[in-house]
């Protein structure tokens, strides 16, 4: 089947097999590896991507799911490969940052949430984060840095 869809504001045209997943699309067909495949069951978060304007699982959802629609992935956040997006940069500031294969889902998730709403209470932070797992140690530093980007979004930065 023929996929049209714009990845990261590119307009994408791609024969696919409709039995992949948006994440098995993306980084096999559009070697767009950011996005990681964990558990394979939409339980961990870290192939989430924003699919018109939602944070979702990538890994479960169909790729024909993405026909006419608009997928971010993690390598269209940054503003330019010379400047990274203040998420992108708080999450290094605050220590949110360990061995990194969960950190492109979290940015995700975040960048869905800020792009709402760039004044979330914590309990809407702990929400919008609540579908992504962290192994590497908890997430107080996670939710310094969804706060230090949103101040910084803010403040037009």
């Amino acid at each position: 089947m023929v996929l049209h869809t714009t990845i990261n504001g590119e307009a994408v045209v791609a024969e696919v097999d409709p039995s992949m997943s948006i994440a098995e699309f993306l980084r096999e067909k559009l070697y767009l590896t950011g996005t990681k495949i964990g558990c394979g069951k939409g339980e961990c978060g870290a192939c989430t991507v924003i699919l018109d304007g939602v944070a979702v699982t990538s890994c479960i959802i169909p790729v024909m799911r993405a026909d006419g629609a608009e997928i971010t992935t993690i390598e269209g956040v940054a503003y330019s490969p010379e400047k990274l997006h203040p998420i992108q940069e708080e999450f290094i500031n605050n220590g949110a940052i360990q061995c990194g294969f969960c950190i492109p889902g979290m940015i995700m998730s975040t960048k869905a949430l800020l792009d709402k709403n760039n004044n979330p209470t914590v309990a809407e932070v702990r929400e919008a984060l609540g579908g992504n797992l962290w192994r590497c140690t908890g997430y107080v530093n996670f939710e310094k840095a969804v706060f230090a980007a949103a101040e910084s979004m803010r403040n037009g930065e």
